[in-house]
């Protein structure tokens, strides 16, 4: 008589073991879906130089470096300016960015400074093809337009004593 409960019960057992780890399989793919669709932008990158001009603005979560011919400052950067910038990098074909052209060439004969454009995807950067600063490749003119916000939105506040 025990047999036959014994035999009874296990395919009931096995049949429970056999559930449990696909119920925690669905739950994890669901999460690991989660974390993919995270953004994985690093820092956004713009340089500006000529003869007698080098910089370099740098924009991570939290903060904005900038360093014009060797002087370095540190800004404060808000989770929605920050939010803003990876929302407009991550419109772009990353892939294409050295491709696109400039629409002027001022650049090449001291009447602009000449820019580009670096993004840092997981460790990779993505560089843009030189341009004329102020005049970015159309695919780029909303990431230009939102670090230049930003970068405005800092020169106006007013200096501390």
């Amino acid at each position: 008589m025990n047999y036959r409960l014994l035999i009874a019960l296990i395919p009931i057992v096995l049949w429970d073991i056999n559930c449990t780890p696909q119920q925690k399989l669905d739950t994890g793919v669901g999460v690991s879906n989660t974390v993919q669709k995270k953004s994985k932008v690093e820092k956004v990158e713009i340089t500006e130089q000529t003869r007698g001009t080098n910089r370099l603005i740098t924009f991570t979560s939290g903060s904005k470096t900038t360093t014009v011919n060797g002087n370095v400052s540190v800004d404060v950067l808000s989770a929605v300016a920050w939010g803003n910038i990876i929302k407009q990098a991550e419109l772009i074909d990353l892939d294409k960015i050295a491709l696109w052209q400039s629409p002027s060439e001022g650049r090449f004969g001291d009447r602009a400074l000449a820019s580009t454009v670096s993004i840092t995807v997981d460790g990779k950067v993505y560089q843009s093809s030189s341009f004329d600063s102020g005049r970015p490749p159309k695919e780029l003119e909303n990431l230009y337009k939102e670090l230049f916000k930003e970068i405005k939105a800092q020169q106006k506040l007013p200096k501390k004593d």
